[in-house]
């Protein structure tokens, strides 16, 4: 993680745009019974844009996971509308890397989020989950 350090770091930034498709709408997802962008579906564009910036600069064998997300959801996206999202690293240390997402729709701002993702060694990981499972069987 040594080379990463000076590749990943505070202030580093992506943006990516996302249409608002039906799939994403609140009442698809169950979050509520509107045909407008869904609190979840923020999450997973949130996670997913976080994910994609910071994993391509890992070291092999590493990955990261979400561990948390504030979402501050303040304005509703019709679907059919296309997001802006842009996501700035605010914090790196140790294995933690936080994050500050502002989303867009065609008018407003519509949410900010604070996530953050855990650095992990997926062998490690995984083992781990191996043991859970045989636990449970």
């Amino acid at each position: 993680m040594g080379k990463n350090k000076e590749v990943l770091e505070v202030g580093l930034i992506k943006e990516t745009r996302s249409e608002v498709t039906p799939e994403r709408s609140a009442i698809t997802l169950g979050s509520g019974t509107l045909d407008v962008l869904g609190t979840p579906a923020i999450a997973i564009m949130v996670e997913q844009i976080c994910r994609g910036m910071v994993d391509p600069l890992l070291e092999d064998g590493q990955t990261t996971v979400g561990s948390k997300l504030n979402i501050r959801h303040i304005a509703p996206t019709p679907v059919g509308d296309v997001v802006r999202l842009q996501a700035e690293v605010i914090s790196f240390e140790k294995n933690t890397i936080i994050f500050e997402v502002k989303i867009w729709d065609s008018v407003e701002l519509v949410g900010e989020v604070n996530h953050h993702r855990v650095i992990i060694d997926v062998d490690r990981f995984l083992k781990r989950v191996r043991i859970k499972s045989h636990q449970n069987s």
